[in-house]
C-alpha cells in the first residue's frame, strides 16, 4: 500500500507546564492522500486550528508523530520547516492579508521576491497564478480597488504562485457574502482536481464544507469523526 503523503500519529499538544498545562491536542491520528480535499471542523478549541498550526509547519507537536512525504517533521529543526513551508505549503487566510498600497501583482509576487526569484521571473509567475484566479485584468489594482471576493482570490493566487503541494485554508470564506463565498469554493475545488493541490481547510459552515472531499470533524483535542464525501473522478 502507498503511505499517505501526510501521517499523524498519536499527535499531542501541551501548553504550559504543571497545574496551569493545557493539553490541546490529545492524541490525534490523520491520514491525508495526495489530491485530497478536507475540510476540518469543530468547535472553537476543539484542536482544529492547533493542528492546522502543526500542519503548516508554523507550530510543533509536544509529542507524536507528523510526517510529510515519509519525512519526519517534527525531528526537523526551524530553518528545515521554515524550508519546508517555503518549498510545499501555501496558506490563505480569513482575512486577505494583503499590502495595502500595493497592486495585485506585487502582492502575489511577494512570496517570489522572499525566495530571491529574478524580477522577470516573478512577474511572469505572477501573472500566470493571476490568469488562474480569474484576475489577470486586475493585476494593476490595489486591494481598496477589489471587492472582497476579488480580494480572496488576489491571496490565493498568492499562495500557489510557488506551486506548492498543499493548500492550506483557514476560514477562507469567513469575510465573504453566500455568493463570494460560493465563488471561491469552486476555484478551490477546480484548483483541487485540475491542478492537483491537496487541500485542508478549516471552515463553521457545512455548505462549504460539502465542496470538500471528506469532513474531518474534532473535538475537545480529539478527532471526533471522519466522514468521506469523495467526489474525485
Amino acid at each position: 500500500m502507498t503511505e499517505p503523503f501526510i501521517e499523524l500519529r498519536d499527535i499531542v499538544k501541551v501548553y504550559g507546564e504543571g497545574a496551569t498545562a493545557f493539553r490541546a491536542l490529545r492524541g490525534i491520528d490523520l491520514d491525508v492522500s495526495a489530491g485530497d480535499f478536507i475540510a476540518v471542523m469543530g468547535a472553537s478549541g476543539s484542536g482544529k486550528s492547533t493542528t492546522m498550526n502543526i500542519l503548516g509547519c508554523l507550530d510543533v507537536p509536544t509529542g507524536g508523530s507528523f510526517r510529510f512525504k515519509g519525512v519526519h517533521v517534527e525531528r526537523l529543526g526551524r530553518d528545515q520547516r521554515a524550508l519546508l513551508r517555503r518549498r510545499y505549503l501555501g496558506f490563505v487566510f480569513q482575512g486577505f492579508n494583503l499590502l495595502s498600497r500595493t497592486t495585485a501583482l506585487e502582492n502575489v509576487e511577494l512570496p517570489l521576491l522572499y525566495r530571491g526569484e529574478p524580477t522577470k521571473e516573478r512577474h511572469e509567475l505572477a501573472m500566470a497564478a493571476l490568469e488562474k484566479v480569474g484576475l489577470a485584468d486586475w493585476h494593476d489594482h490595489t486591494p481598496a480597488e477589489l471587492s472582497g471576493g476579488q480580494q480572496q482570490r488576489v491571496a490565493i493566487a498568492r499562495a500557489i504562485v510557488t506551486q506548492p503541494d498543499v493548500l492550506l485554508a483557514d476560514e477562507p470564506t469567513g469575510n465573504l457574502d453566500s455568493r463570494r463565498s460560493v465563488e471561491i469554493m469552486e476555484l478551490l475545488a477546480e484548483l483541487n482536481s485540475q491542478n492537483g493541490i491537496t487541500i485542508l481547510m478549516v471552515t463553521h459552515e457545512p455548505d462549504m464544507a460539502e465542496f470538500a472531499h471528506t469532513r474531518v470533524h474534532f473535538k475537545d483535542g480529539l478527532v471526533e469523526s471522519i466522514e468521506g464525501m469523495d467526489r474525485r473522478p
